[in-house]
C-alpha cells in the first residue's frame, strides 16, 4: 500500500479502498480495476474474516494479474485482528487508537509499525476521530486532526500514511457534510506522508474531487457501494416476484443475486474511480 499511495501523490490522484468481504466483492473490486485499468486498496475490517479475505485475495491476485492492489486491514482494534492480518498475508494495516488520548495513541501505533515493518507490511493509522454520520451535527468538530500533532505523530510512529479527520463521517450522514479544505492543506503541506479520508460515502463527489487536490490519496468507501449492492438485488426481486411474472417460470436462483449485487457494487465503485482520477494510472 505504500508503493501505491507514494505513486498517487505524486500524480495527484486518489485510490479507492472499498471494503470487501467475500469472493463477489473482492472480484467485483478487481474486476473493476482491471477494466478501468486502476489501482486498488481492499479493505477489509476484521469482522468480515480476515484469514478467508486473504486467501480469496491471493487466488483472484493470479486471475487479475494486472492490477496493483493491495488488500488492508481496516480499522485494526484488537491486537490479535493486526497480527492475523500480517499472518494471513495482508500487505498492510490500520491500526485504529484514534478514540485514545495522543500519547497512547502514538505508543501503540508505533509498535504495530515495528512488527508490521519487519516483514515488510505497511501501517496507516489515524489521528483525530472520522465519527458516525448518525451523529455528524454533534461530534464533527470534536475529532478534527490538528497539524501540529500530525507532524509529530508521524514524526514518531513512522506510519506509511495518515488518516485525518477533516469533516467527513462514517456511514450516512444526518446533516449536510462540509469539509475543512484549508485545514486539509495544511496537513498535506506539513507531512509527508500519503493522507487518508475516511468516510467517503455520501460526502458528494465534487467534495471528494477537491479533497484529492487538496492532498488525499486513499478514500475509503463501504456505505455507498453496500447500498448499491442491495438496491440491484431489490430491484431483481422485484422483478422476478412481480404479480404479472408467470409463477411457473423458473425464479432467479439465489446465487444469482451475490452476482446481480456485485454488478451494482462494482458500477459505484467504478463511478468513483473516475472521480477519484486513477483511471489509468495502473
Amino acid at each position: 500500500m505504500h508503493e501505491l499511495l507514494q505513486e498517487a501523490k505524486k500524480g495527484g490522484y486518489g485510490i479507492p479502498a472499498p471494503n470487501v468481504y467475500n469472493r463477489f466483492t473482492i472480484e467485483a473490486a478487481l474486476q473493476a480495476a482491471d477494466e478501468l485499468n486502476a489501482p486498488v486498496i481492499l479493505g477489509c475490517p476484521g469482522v468480515f474474516g480476515i484469514e478467508e479475505v486473504g486467501e480469496l485475495a491471493r487466488y483472484y491476485e493470479r486471475k487479475y494479474p494486472r492490477v496493483p492492489f493491495a488488500v488492508n486491514l481496516d480499522h485494526g482494534g484488537p491486537f490479535d485482528h493486526l497480527i492475523r492480518a500480517i499472518r494471513a498475508g495482508f500487505s498492510s494495516v490500520m491500526v485504529d487508537r484514534s478514540t485514545l488520548p495522543y500519547e497512547q495513541n502514538v505508543a501503540e501505533s508505533k509498535e504495530i509499525v515495528k512488527i508490521a515493518h519487519a516483514v515488510g507490511v505497511s501501517v496507516e493509522a489515524e489521528l483525530g476521530h472520522v465519527g458516525q454520520g448518525v451523529e455528524y451535527e454533534q461530534t464533527r468538530d470534536a475529532g478534527l486532526t490538528h497539524p501540529e500533532e500530525a507532524v509529530s505523530f508521524v514524526e514518531e510512529t513512522g506510519v506509511d500514511c495518515l488518516a485525518v479527520a477533516v469533516g467527513t463521517s462514517h456511514g450516512a450522514y444526518k446533516g449536510t457534510p462540509h469539509l475543512e479544505f484549508e485545514l486539509l492543506e495544511t496537513i498535506a503541506k506539513s507531512v509527508d506522508v500519503p493522507l487518508v479520508l475516511h468516510g467517503g460515502s455520501g460526502t458528494g463527489d465534487d467534495l471528494i474531487a477537491k479533497a484529492i487536490k487538496c492532498g488525499i490519496q486513499k478514500v475509503n468507501l463501504w456505505t455507498d457501494l453496500s447500498q448499491a449492492s442491495n438496491m440491484a438485488v431489490k430491484e431483481a426481486i422485484e422483478a422476478d416476484y412481480a404479480p404479472d411474472v408467470d409463477p411457473d417460470k423458473k425464479k432467479i436462483s439465489s446465487w444469482q443475486y451475490d452476482m446481480i449485487g456485485a454488478d451494482g457494487y462494482k458500477a459505484a465503485l467504478e463511478h468513483y474511480m473516475h472521480v477519484f482520477g486513477c483511471v489509468g494510472k495502473a
